[in-house]
């Protein structure tokens, strides 16, 4: 368990400013960096970043191993000599403030298809034995991904389970004609992923110098259009015509009436536990190289999960099913080694064998202040009821922003119990929650940059269960202001979550010289990354 009390804030890439669209791994993401470590943070928080697919959900993704092409940066590749850079002056006049997913999907990636072919017929020699490498060394998932998007491409995006027999069973022969007929693509689709990559662990790299962990998303389930389903269909509950029979959800609750469908196919954790969860265990992997933390979203699944049978409109008519439970986590200790670098979402409908399983296992929960006003003083979620072993949120993705909540969603007795527990008229709803979590004993405290911009519901990321309209917000240069910083600074040491206070402590324990030393070196390692990025 992690001794420190660290802060941080959730602020997904597609939400940094930059001129093409959407946010990526250009300078503003390494300004956001500064940011953060300028105001003393220690965690940074994103959603999944895999290739996103209809609804542009980052939750339902092509793949669990891939990285989200959009996300890349045009003038770093273009820097690098991978793109020429007088494609980027024909930019479409994109909007600052929203993510307008349908023009990258004409305009980006096609300009990274073409990248990709420039690069296969003249890149630079050390550039090529570096992708060879990456494509070499990922083999393992890289392969059936980029086949996978070369066929649904070729089938102008119709999902897998509407494929040719052949191909949706895969058999050995129609592989091998895919792969002859579509190597361009193919190779299109890797050299993307070995942009994405080597893009995002500078950025990692850039960001851990400076003592900020990167906490990840892992969604507990996959999309029945990825590379995952298409390629271990043994792993999921699936017809002889490959498509799902049963799929997940969540009943209804404090996010819906009718309960939450989000389609995705189901496990046969019974298949799974025979090879020692060995797809979960590469997904794990896969994931602790891109993120120091992982939070798993709807972490009660693994005791017991929701499944509604295909075909259902709502998740309504649904029945609990036992999950993997205990076995699995101890199959994942035993591979993956020591404490397990998990944060467990159990927000929702939580049963006892939910939180042993989370004790356990000593993962941390989640708090979400947004609902801790709706009942009294025994609700859950009011910080005098923490344990430590928490991380405590203003609210999360799905919630609305803390101003629109309380203008907008919140009753008028959550409103009431607000101000009065907060001791406050709720002028400054937003820092009057900010406050409270890093006040609190929870371990971490995390809060969406819409919180602190003290933004409305006009800024708030995703609406659960509606179709369209999510994922587009995007934060503009100059909402991000010097008050800002002095803000979230003070309040970060006022409430002990600066990490100087531990270190200095240390040092007077343990003697200054001995104890200063690894934070020299990561300083100066700091400094060099620095240099880099102020040349670029």
């Amino acid at each position: 368990m992690d001794t420190i009390r660290r802060s941080g804030v959730l602020l997904h890439l597609t939400s940094l400013p930059g001129r093409y669209g959407v946010g990526s791994m250009d300078h503003a993401a390494y300004d956001w960096v500064d940011f953060l470590a300028r105001t003393h943070q220690t965690l940074w928080q994103v959603l999944p970043l895999g290739p996103t697919g209809y609804g542009d959900s980052p939750y339902q993704s092509f793949s669990t191993f891939a990285g989200n092409p959009y996300l890349i940066s045009l003038d770093t590749m273009a820097g690098e000599g991978l793109l020429d850079r007088t494609h980027l002056d024909a930019a479409p006049d994109f909007a600052r403030e929203r993510v307008d997913y349908g023009t990258l999907y004409t305009w980006k990636l096609p300009l990274l298809r073409a990248a990709a072919g420039a690069f296969a017929e003249n890149g630079a020699a050390a550039l090529q034995a570096e992708f060879d490498s990456f494509c070499a060394a990922n083999a393992e998932w890289l392969d059936d991904f980029a086949l996978f998007m070369a066929l649904k491409d070729a089938h102008n995006g119709l999902p897998w389970i509407q494929w040719e027999m052949a191909l949706r069973s895969r058999k050995p022969a129609a592989l091998a004609a895919a792969r002859k007929a579509h190597t361009q693509a193919t190779h299109a689709h890797k050299f993307m992923q070995w942009v994405f990559f080597r893009q995002w662990e500078a950025l990692k790299a850039y960001a851990n110098a400076r003592d900020i962990l990167i906490v990840g998303d892992i969604p507990i389930f996959v999309a029945m259009d990825s590379a995952d389903a298409w390629t271990s269909p043994d792993q999921f509950f699936l017809d002889a015509e490959y498509q799902p029979t049963v799929v997940a959800g969540v009943p209804p609750d404090y996010f819906s009436a009718t309960g939450q469908l989000w389609g995705n196919p189901l496990y046969r954790w019974d298949v799974m536990a025979a090879d020692k969860y060995g797809w979960w265990m590469r997904r794990l992997r896969g994931a602790l190289r891109l993120y120091d933390l992982v939070r798993v979203d709807h972490f009660r699944g693994f005791a017991g999960y929701w499944e509604v049978p295909a075909g259902e409109e709502t998740a309504e008519n649904g029945v609990w099913r036992k999950g993997p439970g205990t076995a699995f986590f101890e199959a994942v200790r035993a591979q993956l080694g020591g404490d397990l670098p998990i944060i467990a979402e159990d927000l929702g409908e939580i049963t006892p064998d939910v939180l042993e399983l989370r004790n356990q296992f000593e993962l941390p929960g989640m708090k979400v202040l947004q609902f801790a006003f709706s009942t009294d003083a025994s609700d859950k979620f009011l910080p005098h009821n923490y344990e430590r072993n928490f991380v405590v949120y203003t609210g999360t993705h799905d919630n609305d922003t803390t101003m629109g909540w309380y203008y907008g969603t919140a009753t008028d007795h959550e409103r009431d119990h607000f101000r009065r527990y907060m001791r406050t008229d709720g002028h400054d709803a937003a820092w009057s929650l900010i406050e409270a979590a890093f006040r609190s004993t929870a371990m971490y405290a995390v809060v969406p940059l819409q919180d602190l911009l003290s933004l409305g519901t006009e800024a708030r990321q995703n609406l659960p269960g509606r179709a369209d309209g999510n994922w587009t917000w995007r934060v503009t240069p100059e909402q991000m202001t010097g008050h800002l910083e002095y803000r979230l600074l003070e309040t970060t040491q006022l409430y002990g979550r600066d990490p100087a206070t531990y270190a200095g402590k240390a040092a007077e324990a343990g003697g200054q010289e001995g104890q200063t030393t690894k934070g020299a070196g990561a300083t100066e390692t700091a400094n060099d990354n620095a240099a880099a990025h102020n040349g670029d």
